[in-house]
């Protein structure tokens, strides 16, 4: 790969970057939302490194020119003429940087769910009583934390709501409610989820809204009690900007599926 093809890679990864971290929100599909101030720097580095390099290039030419130079990047060895450069290979580096500006690949969802036991939520010793709110607003691991630990069983006859994305169960066994988490990047992800009883199943990777009661089953603040729900409705919701997080339910319902 020649000079002025490794310069335009630089400049173009650098440009994906800033793109995806200022023009766009797609970054939260790689990163956690606390690393764009980096992603930022990062792009404006490269772009830079590249930018310098050209005009480095540009005047090595120019140079070359006036002393009757001339730099063939090609070396004579009598046998033929070996042509200096990366392996052809290293085009494949443009593939990342040009889907940077032009196709980003998909947040994670039901494939990855679907594919992961789901994450062991924080011990907790002490709880705050619940809101008075019906139904209560709640995430995913703070109902699997009070149902599997809340020794006061607080959450028992509550109606609670939570969003997150479908994925199939086992037949007759309901289906999950997920939400995929991050601590760094999406190569750490890890998913929670809690089973769904008493309405079909949403098609995979659907947001919605699920509002309904704990699930009886073993004794409920305990390990043994089931991390599941029994629905009394299932909303549609749209995507939230930023998915790799186990938020409240705040985003506004359109369709309702019942």
């Amino acid at each position: 790969m020649r000079r002025p093809l490794q310069t335009t890679l630089l400049v173009l990864t650098g440009a994906g970057l800033l793109h995806i971290a200022l023009v766009t929100d797609l970054y939260l599909r790689y990163v956690k939302e606390g690393m764009r101030p980096l992603l930022i720097a990062s792009g404006v580095l490269l772009v830079l490194l590249g930018v310098a390099d050209a005009v480095s290039y540009v005047r090595q030419r120019r140079d070359d020119g006036h002393t009757g130079q001339v730099d063939t990047g090609q070396v004579d060895t009598g046998h033929g003429h070996h042509h200096s450069g990366a392996p052809r290979a290293a085009w494949l580096l443009f593939l990342p940087a040009l889907s940077l500006l032009f196709y980003a690949p998909p947040a994670l969802g039901a494939y990855t769910a679907s594919r992961q036991p789901s994450e062991a939520v924080a011990q907790q010793d002490e709880f705050d009583p619940l809101p008075p709110a019906s139904p209560l607003p709640i995430t995913l691991s703070d109902f699997i934390r009070r149902v599997q630990q809340d020794r006061t069983r607080a959450i028992k006859g509550r109606t609670v709501r939570m969003i997150g994305f479908a994925t199939a169960g086992e037949q007759g066994g309901g289906w999950f409610l997920n939400r995929i988490i991050i601590s760094c990047c999406a190569a750490d992800a890890q998913s929670v989820k809690v089973r769904i009883h008493g309405t079909p199943a949403p098609p995979a990777n659907t947001w919605v809204a699920v509002t309904g009661t704990w699930h009886p089953g073993g004794t409920l603040g305990t390990g043994s009690a089931p991390a599941a729900l029994d629905a009394r409705s299932v909303e549609k919701v749209a995507k939230p900007v930023n998915a790799y997080t186990d938020a409240l339910p705040l985003i506004p319902t359109r369709h309702a599926q019942r």
